[in-house]
């Protein structure tokens, strides 16, 4: 009995911070979500000069509060699992870690660029934004639908690299290399803005050829814009056909993708 007890706690603790199918773990899940979207405003608001100026010390006192209570949940993460090092190299692992290092490495790093150094890691306490990753449980499904889609992408982003060098040549050519058209490069560059349907307008075709290829590109490009879409779409179809995979996540790595029927964990052999 002696030692079931700080099993019994770990196991509470690992599904209050990890599984949100119970009352204390759905509160986890809001208060953190909460944090994390608070301490990006703060991050935001604070690179702001005028409120910088004006609620810098606050906005420091509220960055240490939420590195405290970040470094809290870090170390009650590690606690919970059997195996806390993987957790610590994965991918969520250093996400987490990130979102905490920032405000420590500021004091060490000191020196004659130092006010630089503490604005360029107050930047990266933007990061924090990725720890959002935790509430979404189809970030794998998503993963695999991106990865299954990215030998076609590339090869559709291939063609469109061709089509814009071959029609930015040609306009290079029609337009004799005035009116912006100085130079391949640049006339690559117009037929990139053109086709993507960004139009900066900083060039600009005059010669009625000129205008003529122009308008065939901006067709071509709403033409291509559903290309990338349709092709992730039907990946995605096509994963949540094959999914069979829950969310439930390991006590003992912290991993998920398990199968619905599984009993113990595919990665560290825990009993789940």
């Amino acid at each position: 009995m002696e030692k079931a007890n700080p099993i019994t706690w770990r196991n509470r603790l690992h599904n209050t911070i990890y599984e949100s199918n119970t009352m204390a773990g759905k509160a986890f899940d809001v208060a953190l979500l909460a944090l994390i979207m608070s301490s990006i405003v703060v991050v935001m608001l604070d690179s702001i000069d005028e409120y910088h100026d004006r609620y810098g010390r606050v906005f420091y006192i509220m960055e240490w509060a939420f590195t405290g209570l970040f470094t809290l949940e870090y170390l009650l993460r590690l606690i919970s699992i059997q195996r806390p090092w993987r957790y610590v190299f994965s991918f969520f692992g250093l996400i987490d870690l990130l979102a905490i290092i920032p405000s420590y490495l500021s004091i060490f790093l000191v020196g004659a660029q130092s006010l630089l150094v503490l604005r360029a890691l107050r930047l990266l306490r933007v990061f924090r934004i990725f720890k959002l990753t935790h509430f979404l449980t189809e970030m794998e499904f998503l993963k695999i639908s991106i990865a299954t889609s990215l030998k076609k992408i590339t090869i559709f982003m291939l063609v469109v690299l061709s089509l814009v060098i071959i029609l930015g040549s040609v306009m290079y050519l029609v337009e004799n290399g005035q009116n912006g058209f100085t130079s391949i490069p640049a006339s690559i560059y117009w037929a990139i803005v053109t086709i993507t349907t960004v139009g900066y307008g900083d060039i600009t075709p005059v010669t009625t050829v000129g205008k003529f290829v122009a308008s065939l590109m901006m067709f071509i490009g709403y033409g291509i814009i559903a290309v990338p879409t349709g092709i992730i779409t039907t990946e995605m179809a096509f994963a949540a056909r094959r999914r069979k995979h829950g969310h439930e996540t390991c006590p003992g790595c912290g991993r998920e993708g398990h199968d619905n029927d599984a009993v113990f964990c595919k990665f560290c052999g825990t009993l789940l």
